[in-house]
């Protein structure tokens, strides 16, 4: 696990862990995250489907697919360490937010929100009147009818 080519940005690690996931190429997959990946998800128990396509627990069944709609890098030096944002959507009720944390082209720690709205809060950068201090925001469709709560990720 993790023997990542370390020329690659740690956009491009996240970009071919979900190519390889679409792929079902279980081998590239383990080849990029780090053997003791340290994973937190926050939403309903039924989309828990990172993990079980992680762990091999969907094998044979109906998988969940993640096509990422936007996917950004944000703290950190790339290739060195730092962070990966992807968000999605599939149908209507789904909607989910990664973030992956990596550290010389491995991901080590992995956050997944579902039906989330997530703001990312970089905490090396100095606050100040003048500035924004989100580094990403979740741009979940939100039905007039249906709310989601929100959450701040501090890396």
């Amino acid at each position: 696990m993790g023997k990542h080519a370390p020329c690659k940005s740690n956009r491009d690690v996240v970009e071919s862990l979900y190519a390889s996931l679409a792929r079902g190429d279980a081998a590239a997959v383990t080849a990029l995250l780090a053997a003791d990946v340290d994973w937190w998800f926050h939403g309903p128990r039924r989309c828990q489907h990172m993990r079980r396509l992680l762990t091999g627990e969907s094998a044979g069944a109906a998988a969940f697919r993640f096509a990422p709609a936007r996917v950004a890098e944000v703290g950190g030096v790339s290739g060195e360490g730092g962070w990966v944002v992807a968000e999605g959507w599939a149908g209507e009720h789904d909607y989910w937010v990664h973030a992956w944390c990596l550290r010389d082209g491995v991901i080590t720690s992995f956050r997944e929100y579902f039906n989330t709205s997530v703001t990312v809060r970089e905490l090396s950068l100095p606050a100040t009147k003048d500035m924004v201090w989100a580094v990403w925001e979740s741009q979940s469709p939100s039905p007039k009818a249906r709310s989601m709560p929100g959450l701040v990720l501090a890396i």
